[in-house]
């Protein structure tokens, strides 16, 4: 059985997010959390609040073991950018483009 949890709207570019999604992909969670708690980056903290999530639902939703549990996928999607617009010379403007992300985690039990 797989549980997913997933970060909408994270306010992080998702190709700042997936260095760190690189790192924990395939981990038990114990030691991705590990991994994330001493990546200097504050990034780190909000991949670990999803990882979390994924992990307590497991435990509380469907009494899988805490211990066991190992993150099977990870990613981050690109989602809706925020534009805006800062002037230039001669009266013309260029475009802004605030990025975001969406990032999934499924965690499942670890086999043996």
């Amino acid at each position: 059985m797989e549980v997913r949890a997933v970060a909408k709207n994270t306010g992080i570019p998702a190709s700042k997010v997936r260095p760190l999604v690189d790192m924990v992909r395939g981990k038990r969670v114990e030691e991705a959390l590990t991994l994330l708690r001493f990546t200097p980056t504050p990034k780190a903290k909000l991949l670990a609040k999803v990882v979390k999530s994924a992990a307590a639902s497991a435990e509380n939703n469907f009494q899988m073991d805490p211990a066991d549990l190992k993150i099977v996928r990870i990613f981050a999607d690109e989602a809706r950018s925020m534009r805006r617009f800062r002037p230039r010379s001669r009266g013309r403007v260029s475009p802004i483009r605030k990025r975001s992300s969406h990032i999934t985690v499924i965690v499942a039990e670890q086999e043996g």
